[in-house]
């Protein structure tokens, strides 16, 4: 019997073709033989004690001009799919949230949810890496403004930046000097209402960043050759979903000493993907 692939995931049309690693999975599970079912978060309901939704059969192909189609839509039960896989890009925010409730009720129904609805709330990707101060640069989080102009006193050049944003999304770089902190910190806490992230200025990012994917806790042999982002010159950060480029590198001969710590608290949120 073929397996049942459900994914939620931003609108399919909208998808930048030649990066989107959604439309790889699909089109791999496809190439096994799997049947596709498209849902997005807004298709996700309740009733009673199931988890719901409103889906579409779905058929993607390698093709720039036309990469998917999909038929109409049906309800069905969450736990009538085999496999979720969980795509969706931030805001991290409450209707977030709600959506891994509403997944969490599928897998204890017994369908496999990806990544599981507990990792997705307890691994918040900007949060999740203040447990590796050995792999990051100084790092504050905050939502006082005294306590963050402090910081920027102390770093002198800094990047500010919301803790529930994806693709470089409102950041900001802040240099010792630079006359405008008080009004980026007014609009990043709202007034001292959200906390976000503060951390000092690499300028090596200008010329890309390095990502390391894992699956199950483990970096797979793809993710040890790394991927590389280059930046535009002007540039302050290289987010791959605002239109840097993405390239698979030959392997990184210095991998960091900290990849087991990495490994092993990513097994430890039991993420199938990170």
């Amino acid at each position: 019997m073929t397996v049942r692939v459900g994914i939620i995931m931003d609108p399919i049309a909208q998808i930048a073709f030649k990066k989107d690693s959604s439309l790889a999975m699909l089109l791999a599970a496809q190439a096994r033989g799997w049947t596709l079912f498209y849902m997005e978060q807004r298709d996700l309901y309740q009733f009673g004690d199931q988890a719901r939704a409103r889906m579409r059969p779905l058929r993607v192909f390698n093709d720039p001009q036309h990469w998917f189609e999909a038929d109409e839509e049906f309800d069905a039960a969450l736990a009538d799919l085999d496999v979720i896989l969980m795509r969706k890009d931030p805001p991290f925010n409450s209707e977030y949230v709600y959506a891994t409730y509403l997944l969490e009720l599928a897998e204890k129904a017994g369908t496999l949810v990806v990544n599981r609805p507990q990792s997705l709330r307890d691994c918040n990707e900007k949060f999740f890496a203040t447990q590796f101060p050995q792999c990051t640069p100084p790092t504050l989080v905050s939502r006082r403004s005294d306590i963050l102009r402090e910081f920027a006193r102390e770093q002198r050049d800094i990047i500010l930046k919301p803790l529930d944003e994806m693709g470089g999304a409102s950041i900001f770089r802040h240099r010792e000097g630079d006359p405008n902190l008080s009004v980026i910190l007014e609009v990043l806490t709202e007034h001292g209402s959200r906390q976000i992230m503060a951390q000092r200025y690499i300028p090596a990012i200008k010329d890309g960043d390095k990502r390391i994917l894992m699956i199950d806790g483990e970096p797979v042999p793809i993710a040890w050759r790394g991927f590389r982002r280059p930046a535009k010159p002007a540039a302050t950060w290289p987010p791959a979903a605002a239109g840097s480029r993405s390239r698979c590198r030959t392997a990184i001969a210095r991998s960091p000493p900290s990849s087991a710590p990495s490994c092993a608290s990513a097994a430890c949120c039991s993420s199938a993907w990170t």
